[in-house]
C-alpha cells in the first residue's frame, strides 16, 4: 500500500474507498463526510490513461491519499478484504462508500453489507446527480472524448487539466510561425483532438494560450503543442513539467496548403483565444 500523506494509518478514523479517479463532484460528496482524521483509500483499478494523480486527489480533497493496487485484492472474499482493512488502519471507525461501491471476490458483496459484515459504521452516499446526470469518470470523460470541456469542467467542478513535461519542438514554429512550448503527456486522458483556448501553468505561474493538439501536417507526428498569447519571458528547461488546463474547444484540426495559410488561421485562434480567456478568472 503506498501513501501520500502525513497522516500515519494508525491515525485513521474514517475511510472513504472508491477509485476516485478526477475526483468529481460526486467524489467530493464522499469528502465531505470525513473529519480530521480522514483519509481517502484510492482502489488503483484502471491502467489506462487518468484524470488526475495522487497529488492531484490530495491537493483537491485535502485529505491524505492510500492507494491500493486492485490486482493485489481481487481475490480477496468480502469478508476477507474488510480484515484486511480492520489491520491496516487498526483504528477505523467510519467508512465512506458510494451507492454502487461493489467489493469481494467476483464483486460478491454490496454496500450495505459493509456494516454488517464488519460492525464498522458505515454511511452510503446516494447517486450525485448535475443537470439530471449520474456523475461518473466515464461522464466526464466521454465528454472531453467529444471536445466538450466545459461540460467536463461542469462536472469535475474545476478546469481540466494534464501534467506534461517539455520537450524539444521541430523548431518551425519559431522560425516559421509563432514560438510554442512542445509537450509530452504523462499518461492523462486527452480531450479530442484540435485547437483549444488553454492555460499553461509554468513554475506555480499561468499564461493565457492557444493549444494544439493532434498530428503535425508537417510531420505526421502526435504533437501537443502550446502557443502563450500574453508576455512571457521565462527560460523553460527540456523535460520541465508544467500543467495545461483546457478552457474552451475551438475548431478542428485542418490542412493547410501552405504555412502562409496555417500562420493565418493560427492568428485567428489567438484573437478568439484571447476573447475568451479574457473572459475566465
Amino acid at each position: 500500500m503506498n501513501f501520500s500523506t502525513i497522516l500515519e494509518k494508525n491515525e485513521v478514523k474514517t475511510l472513504a474507498i472508491g477509485c476516485f479517479d478526477g475526483l468529481h463532484l460526486g467524489h467530493l460528496e464522499l469528502v465531505k463526510k470525513l473529519d480530521k482524521n480522514g483519509a481517502l483509500l484510492v482502489i488503483n483499478k484502471f491502467k489506462g490513461e487518468i484524470l488526475s494523480d495522487d497529488k492531484q486527489r490530495q491537493e483537491l480533497s485535502q485529505k491524505a491519499i492510500f492507494t491500493l493496487e486492485f490486482e493485489e485484492i481481487r481475490h480477496l472474499r468480502a469478508g476477507e478484504f474488510l480484515n484486511f482493512l480492520k489491520q491496516e488502519f487498526v483504528n477505523l471507525k467510519h467508512i465512506v462508500v458510494g451507492y454502487d461501491f461493489v467489493f469481494g471476490h467476483n464483486k460478491e458483496a454490496l454496500a450495505f453489507d459493509i456494516e454488517r459484515l464488519s460492525g464498522i459504521k458505515t454511511s452510503i452516499v446516494p447517486e450525485f446527480k448535475l443537470d439530471g446526470l449520474s456523475v461518473h469518470t466515464s461522464l466526464i470523460k466521454n465528454f472531453l472524448a467529444r471536445g466538450e470541456v466545459r461540460k467536463a469542467e461542469r462536472f469535475l467542478g474545476r478546469k481540466y487539466s494534464i501534467k506534461a513535461k517539455l520537450v524539444k519542438g521541430q523548431g518551425l514554429g519559431k522560425k516559421e510561425l509563432f514560438a510554442t512550448l512542445n509537450l509530452r503527456n504523462i499518461n492523462y486522458f486527452l480531450p479530442k483532438n484540435g485547437v483549444y483556448a488553454s492555460r499553461i501553468k509554468v513554475r506555480q505561474k499561468c499564461f493565457k494560450s492557444v493549444s494544439f493538439l493532434g498530428v503535425r501536417s508537417t510531420d505526421l507526428a502526435f504533437s501537443i503543442e502550446t502557443h502563450i498569447v500574453e508576455e512571457f519571458q521565462k527560460e523553460v528547461r527540456v523535460g520541465e513539467e508544467v500543467k495545461l488546463f483546457f478552457v474552451e474547444f475551438l475548431r478542428e484540426n485542418e490542412k493547410f496548403s501552405d504555412l502562409k495559410a496555417l500562420k493565418e488561421k493560427i492568428k485567428q485562434d489567438i484573437e478568439q483565444a484571447k476573447e475568451i480567456l479574457s473572459d475566465e478568472r
